[in-house]
């Protein structure tokens, strides 16, 4: 009876496991090229305001950044454009937040973070870049995310390029099809087509390019200081292997005259 039971539940494991597996499958996610991947990445400037445009004409008006301040825009090693240029981007574009005091919306303070985006059901996109992992390896293991980093902007441009045309309608939902999203389906129309936003600099504006950029951006919206931790990493490093070598020369020193003295007798 014992091996019966043992017999069942690993039926039974094994069941639960194998659905498990399917659930976690994901469509093929492109190792794309990004400047700031590596220990010695950074941002390009001129790429994140191009996402900046991207995000601002295209997704901002169903997706928020709840968790930017506006000000941030032109920090070091993010957008870099001037304060100035922030409260006019704000004009521009009739940013409101909600203030509680007043009990309604306001103009927008570059102090203020960006809107939050509720009527549309779509998710925050402050974080999206490192929630989404896009190379996970073997079930398991992470080898892919010790080569190639979590992969949250290849993820989000491969999701944005995926769009395969295969759509359905499920319970009265028109879903669209996705090579790279969970399930094949889901329920956002694809965002981008060739030539959809303009950039002043003359930068490529086909759907795949406007993807990268707008994917550069969110992963600096998710980790904004990338560059100063990056910069701290290698100076610990420096310091680190400074103070071992420091460190060999003064054990050497000091042992030195004890070892000889063990040798002579």
């Amino acid at each position: 009876m014992f091996k019966k039971l043992a017999l069942t539940t690993l039926t039974a494991l094994t069941l639960s496991g194998g659905a498990a597996l399917a659930a976690v499958v994901e469509g093929e996610v492109t190792n794309y090229s990004f400047s700031f991947e590596g220990p010695f990445g950074a941002y390009d400037q001129n790429q994140l305001q191009r996402g900046l445009q991207v995000f601002t004409e295209v997704c901002s008006a169903c997706h928020g950044l709840r968790y930017v301040p506006i000000r941030s825009l032109s920090d070091e090693g993010g957008p870099g454009i001037s304060e100035d240029q922030v409260r006019a981007y704000i004009e521009q574009n009739f940013i409101e937040v909600w203030d509680e005091d007043l009990r309604d919306y306001r103009p927008a303070t570059p102090n203020d973070n960006f809107p939050t985006i509720d009527s549309a059901g779509a998710p925050d996109l402050s974080l999206m870049a490192k929630a989404r992992a896009g190379f996970s390896g073997p079930y398991g293991l992470g080898i892919n995310q010790f080569l190639f980093g979590m992969g949250g902007p290849e993820y989000i441009t491969s999701l944005l390029t995926g769009y395969n045309g295969n759509d359905e309608e499920v319970a009265g939902i028109y879903l669209y099809g996705n090579d790279v999203f969970p399930g094949g389906l889901l329920s956002m129309s694809p965002p981008l087509f060739d030539g959809l936003v303009e950039f002043n600099d003359g930068s490529p504006n086909d759907a795949e390019s406007m993807a990268e950029d707008v994917a550069a951006f969110l992963m600096w919206t998710a980790e904004p200081q990338m560059m100063a931790r990056k910069k701290m990493g290698f100076t610990a490093v420096l310091l680190l292997g400074l103070l071992a070598v420091l460190l060999y020369l003064t054990n050497k020193r000091l042992w030195a005259p004890i070892k000889r003295r063990a040798k002579q007798n």
